[in-house]
């Protein structure tokens, strides 16, 4: 069925709350049309967020996208963001009386999605929300009021009825998801209209007045960008969601929770889940991090463990320990080859007790273990879960992780950084493999390539939560004229990879041939992670706007990253050239030049 394209028109009070408007959140929106027979997206539209979860930027904002389903009985799936509490439900009101609303499908319990449920209730007390089991018990823990329910799984059907104005025939099946990107997650199954609703799984944080995915150049690399942060961790599960869709009827509509949703390049978007999260599943070493879902950031700060796990091309696995199966929780423990652990309550109930007994029982000799700070307010104190972590024998993967404050930019950072250690601890042999791989002449042949000496250095945010990293590079190049631009390669298990994402800034500061010494052994040292990379080094603060100019420098160049290019083991980073300046005329560029071609 063709989409009806473009904003609603306001022609009633009701409707006028589709026109964006400004808070002191930044700019909100409605956006409300028909997408399938008797079907309605209501998207709130938040242009100006700029972070997200595990505090990773945003550049294009997000939406927040709910849907109303019409059939002989009426069906809501999913609600909004509670900064739209204003404008969102008499939004609703004006499509439907909420007392006409028989039932809500909850596509899992995160805030955004959930946040309006209270006023919902409050609308209709009579409304049965249809949920998978976990979200049920985690909402009665979210609005403190008694609520029909009923708890649904895989195969389990909702029938709406025909729709007498079309003859439509609603019946939704549902299908478990479970760690997309929480544990309690369902999609939805509409066989009269054949779309899927899926919440957060196919999701992108984009916001536009496009409803569907008119422009995919436009799109993709949020839509990577999105895998990467939060299905990444869990391309298993992303797997086994993906079989359970196989099984249905045609898809014609992916209805996403945050930005456009996927129709017209349906089997684009389902390819590039299918493909990366089948590279993330190959081989058996991964590593599993633990977290206990709705407890302090347990949630937040697992995502962002899990992230850099993944970014040294490790496999990884988000298990939560209120939500997993006891057995399934035995076997991923126990088959994994590192175990990240978070603190857990001093006063934990008898089921999450008997949880953590599981997980402590199948840890392995041989694994690596390491632990985290959830922050949850009455956590049992991380020396003695780490002390308990290592008399069972294990070998420490990082040190502890600390969080004294409520996370920030940086802490999130740094839980990336550890991950990408320990990534770094999982692949090594498989590195050292193929290093050996190549052929001998076709190695040296390639070391002949030289290339200059520059560190890229890039800062973002300001005070405790600033994040600031720095990296040693060679393999740079100018790639445009008009306007003037840069390449520079950055291997996906960099640091600073990051920060460099579509619109972020960033300094190329060019070594000098006479004094390029101390400047590269400082920057090629192994640093800690969140310890500070230009500590003893002369920076000059306040020269370019994407981070520190070093003082020993010959040149500099201020940037902008304009594109990304994904290579097997890097990230081709096209950037356009602000500013620059040279310290000394007459001194040279420091060369490298390199014997093998296999690695740094």
């Amino acid at each position: 069925m063709p989409p009806t394209t473009g904003l609603t028109t306001a022609t009633s009070a009701a409707d006028a709350v589709v026109s964006p408007h400004t808070t002191t959140a930044g700019r909100l929106s409605l956006q409300c049309e028909p997408i399938a027979a008797d079907t309605t997206a209501i998207r709130s539209l938040d242009w100006d967020r700029s972070r997200f979860d595990i505090e990773f930027g945003l550049r294009n904002g997000t939406t927040y996208n709910s849907f109303l389903v019409r059939g002989e009985r009426t069906a809501l799936i999913d609600t909004s963001h509670l900064k739209f509490a204003a404008t969102w439900l008499p939004l609703l009101e004006g499509q439907i009386d909420p007392k006409q609303i028989d039932h809500l499908i909850v596509s899992h319990t995160e805030p955004d999605h959930s946040g309006l449920i209270g006023h919902l209730l409050e609308a209709n007390p009579d409304i049965e929300i249809v949920a998978s089991k976990v979200a049920i018990q985690f909402l009665e823990n979210q609005v403190h009021r008694p609520f029909r329910s009923r708890a649904v799984k895989s195969g389990e059907a909702l029938d709406l009825g025909v729709n007498p104005s079309s003859g439509t025939a609603h019946r939704f099946e549902f299908l478990s998801a479970p760690n997309l990107h929480w544990p309690d997650t369902i999609f939805s199954f509409d066989h009269g209209t054949g779309i899927l609703y899926t919440c957060d799984a196919f999701g992108l944080h984009y916001c536009s007045d496009d409803l569907f995915d008119v422009d995919p150049g436009a799109i993709a690399p949020d839509f990577r960008f999105y895998y990467d942060c939060l299905m990444g961790p869990n391309a298993r599960s992303v797997l086994q969601a993906m079989k359970r869709m196989d099984a249905l009827p045609p898809i014609t509509t992916i209805a996403v929770g945050h930005g456009p949703l996927l129709r017209h390049h349906l089997s684009l978007w389902t390819a590039d889940y299918r493909d990366w999260s089948t590279g993330r599943s190959k081989g058996e070493a991964y590593a599993a991090v633990c977290y206990l879902s709705q407890y302090g950031f347990c949630d937040r700060i697992s995502q962002a463990i899990a992230r850099g796990i993944g970014k040294a091309e490790a496999q990884v696995q988000l298990v939560d320990l209120r939500a997993t199966d006891p057995q399934e929780l035995a076997a991923l423990v126990g088959e994994a080859a590192a175990v990240v652990v978070p603190t857990w309550p001093a006063a934990a109930d008898a089921e999450l007790q008997a949880s953590i007994g599981t997980l402590l029982a199948a840890l392995q000799p041989k694994q690596w273990v390491a632990c985290y700070d959830a922050f949850g307010g009455n956590d049992e104190p991380i020396d003695q879960v780490a002390a308990r972590l290592r008399s069972l024998g294990q070998r420490d993967a990082f040190t502890p992780l600390r969080i004294r404050q409520v996370p920030d930019a940086a802490d999130y950072q740094r839980c990336e950084e550890a991950g990408t250690d320990l990534g770094q601890l999982l692949t090594r042999e498989k590195a050292i493999a193929a290093m050996k791989a190549l052929d001998g002449e076709l190695d040296k042949a390639l070391g002949r390539l030289s290339g200059g000496l520059y560190v890229v250095t890039a800062r973002q945010g300001e005070g405790e939560g600033m994040r600031s990293s720095a990296m040693v590079a060679s393999w740079v190049s100018q790639a445009s004229f008009d306007p003037p631009g840069i390449t520079v390669a950055v291997a996906k298990d960099r640091a600073i990879e990051a920060l460099m994402q579509v619109g972020d800034r960033f300094v190329l500061n060019i070594l000098r041939d006479d004094n390029h010494q101390p400047l590269l052994r400082h920057f090629l040292r192994r640093f800690p992670p969140g310890a500070d990379r230009f500590a003893g080094v002369s920076v000059l603060e306040g020269v370019a706007a994407g981070g520190p100019v070093l003082g020993d420098a010959l040149a500099f160049l201020g940037c902008r990253v304009a594109q990304r290019m994904e290579g097997p083991d890097h990230w081709i980073i096209y950037a356009e050239v602000e500013q620059g300046n040279v310290a000394d005329a007459t001194a040279a560029t420091a060369v490298h030049h390199r014997k093998v071609g296999n690695h740094y």
